[in-house]
């Protein structure tokens, strides 16, 4: 990439390199989260404000490394908006806290008991997400 200055709007293809994601998996999160709202060229041609980066950084990490299912991130951000935690009104030991329920992150529910290494964990959840996001393609195919 480009040395872009940061207020500039980058392409999803710079956007899902700098995350280390794939873009079908950034168009996947688009239609999940309501949150992240591109601007489209005519086209259709994606670009991402410095907002939208942020955001899309913040669920990954949720998913990725927290380890919440997308529905989880749903809630948090229904229940306490997601301007909150990038704004950083909501402490990083707001998980650590008794005053909250906090959805349950996937890892503890799909692999109960399991340990395994982060790098493996991560490639899970990628091939979770990558999953998801071929699911909603198909269906939206034969849709058509």
């Amino acid at each position: 990439m480009a040395n872009k200055s940061k207020s500039a709007f980058r392409t999803i293809a710079e956007v899902a390199s700098e995350i280390g994601v794939a873009t079908h998996v950034l168009r996947f999160w688009e239609t999940k989260f309501k949150e992240i709202s591109p601007m489209k060229a005519t086209g259709g041609r994606r670009y991402y404000r410095p907002d939208d980066v942020a955001l899309i950084k913040l669920i990954r990490d949720f998913l990725y490394e927290k380890r919440y299912t997308i529905e989880g991130v749903q809630k948090l951000f229904k229940e306490y908006g997601a301007k909150a935690f990038l704004n950083g009104e909501i402490q990083k030991d707001f998980f650590e806290t008794d005053a909250i329920q906090t959805p349950q992150p996937v890892a503890s529910v799909a692999f109960e008991g399991a340990e395994m290494p982060e790098n493996q964990m991560q490639t899970l959840c990628e091939a979770r997400d990558e999953l998801l996001a071929l699911k909603e393609n198909l269906a939206q195919v034969l849709k058509k």
